[in-house]
């Protein structure tokens, strides 16, 4: 009995000894999947980097092109402003040396900025420089009442009325943007001509 558990110690001895090389083996085994899916993690993280940074490209074009897209608008929109002017510089009456107003175009462009466009113009038997200036009559409603302002004011100073001021031989495009107080609501604005004192032409537009 003694021999034979001799034999039996021996023989799981030598099992148990056998039982490391396996071992061994799976370990190798895990570490070269590790090592794969460390692999195929780092290629799907450089995947997922370069899709992200594509991405950023895009949407970076994307808003790139919508900007150019609004200024084209803009310039498309001012182009035909400019040619209606320009339309509008053909005279109806060839031997009139009279001024007029032949476009006046108001809008508001924030709650207390009010953008004016007009086209002055000179009839074709107009050989002299015009000199003058320009008024504009703003009605409004303020707190439920009717008023009117001035732009330059009778008050105002000359630094104040420069831009008021009028010298042209065929025609004279103005745009400008005028102040006004707060709480205004604008109904219309009229534009006059004057030369030393004299209204020539006049004329209105609605809001």
């Amino acid at each position: 009995m003694g021999g034979v558990a001799a034999l039996w110690i021996y023989d799981k001895g030598r099992a148990f000894a056998g039982g490391r090389p396996a071992a061994s083996v799976d370990m190798v085994a895990y570490k070269e999947k590790i090592d794969q899916l460390s692999a195929q993690r780092d290629q799907y993280s450089t995947t997922v980097n370069s899709a992200e940074n594509q991405l950023i490209i895009e949407r970076s074009a994307k808003k790139q092109m919508a900007s150019q897209v609004q200024q084209l608008e803009a310039e498309n929109t001012k182009l035909k402003e400019d040619l209606a002017f320009f339309e509008s510089l053909l005279p109806t009456d060839t031997g009139s040396q009279e001024i007029a107003i032949r476009r006046l175009k108001v809008d508001m462009v924030a709650p207390n900025q009010l953008r004016y466009r007009m086209l002055l113009m000179q009839g074709a038997r107009g050989k002299n420089d015009f000199s003058g200036n320009f008024q504009l009559s703003v009605t409004a409603l303020q707190s439920g009442r009717s008023t009117v302002l001035l732009f330059p004011a009778a008050n105002a100073v000359a630094g104040d009325t420069e831009k008021f001021k009028l010298s042209f031989r065929h025609y004279q495009r103005l745009e400008g943007v005028l102040t006004l107080p707060d709480g205004m609501s604008v109904k219309s604005v009229q534009a006059r001509v004057l030369e030393k004192g004299q209204m020539r032409t006049q004329l209105s537009a609605n809001l």
